[in-house]
């Protein structure tokens, strides 16, 4: 099923900058640390997901890069920009060799399966 993405036609012109440019900073630095890690997990503070994400990376003895955009009531317009990108809702986000497997639960269930190295492959 293709993800559902509103098209560009259906975006006023007025705006479609301010749209394409929705804190691209962030958006460029994610990109760029996905570039050079193998692993990366993008969380918030104080979330007690993204702390268990990367514990469980952690012990299965998997490097990963870690990038924290502020916390509960703080940079939200900088992690609202990073929902936008990746169309993922919620934190953590987590990138294996640049794709984005999901949050704790579904990194988790990789785990589990035994399938976290053959993302690494």
């Amino acid at each position: 099923m293709p993800r559902h993405i509103l098209d560009e036609n259906h975006i006023h012109p007025a705006i479609r900058d301010k749209v394409a440019h929705h804190h691209q900073s962030v958006v460029q630095a994610v990109q760029a640390a996905l570039a050079s890690h193998a692993v990366v997990v993008v969380g918030m503070k104080a979330n007690p997901l993204v702390g268990k994400a990367c514990a469980l990376l952690t012990a299965a003895a998997i490097e990963h890069h870690y990038m924290e955009y502020g916390g509960y009531l703080s940079q939200w317009r900088l992690r609202n920009a990073l929902k936008m990108w990746t169309g993922w809702p919620t934190f953590p986000m987590v990138f294996f060799k640049g794709m984005l497997v999901g949050g704790f639960e579904d990194l988790k269930a990789l785990h589990d399966a035994g399938q976290l190295r053959d993302l690494l492959l």
